[in-house]
C-alpha cells in the first residue's frame, strides 16, 4: 500500500464521518414516500457549525473525486 492509498483512505473516512455529522434536512424515507413534511419553498438557511461541516464536506467531495482520477490514471 502506497502513500497515496492511505491518503485516500484517510480522504474517504472523513467524508464519511462528515456526512454522518451533518444532520437530515428531510423527514426521513416515510416522509419521502407519503410526501409529508414538503417545504419546497421554506428558506432554511445553515448557520454556524453545520454550514461549517457541509463546506468540509464539499471540500473533501471534491478533493476524493481528484484523488479518485489520479489514482485510476497511475493504475493504469
Amino acid at each position: 500500500m502506497r502513500w497515496y492509498d492511505v491518503l485516500f483512505l484517510i480522504v474517504s473516512l472523513i467524508i464519511i464521518i462528515l456526512s454522518l455529522l451533518q444532520g437530515g434536512k428531510s423527514s426521513g424515507a416515510s416522509g419521502a414516500i407519503t410526501g409529508g413534511g414538503l417545504n419546497v419553498f421554506a428558506k432554511k438557511q445553515e448557520r454556524g457549525s453545520e454550514k461549517i461541516i457541509t463546506w468540509l464536506t464539499f471540500g473533501f467531495g471534491i478533493i476524493f473525486l481528484f484523488m479518485a482520477l489520479l489514482l485510476s490514471i497511475l493504475s493504469a
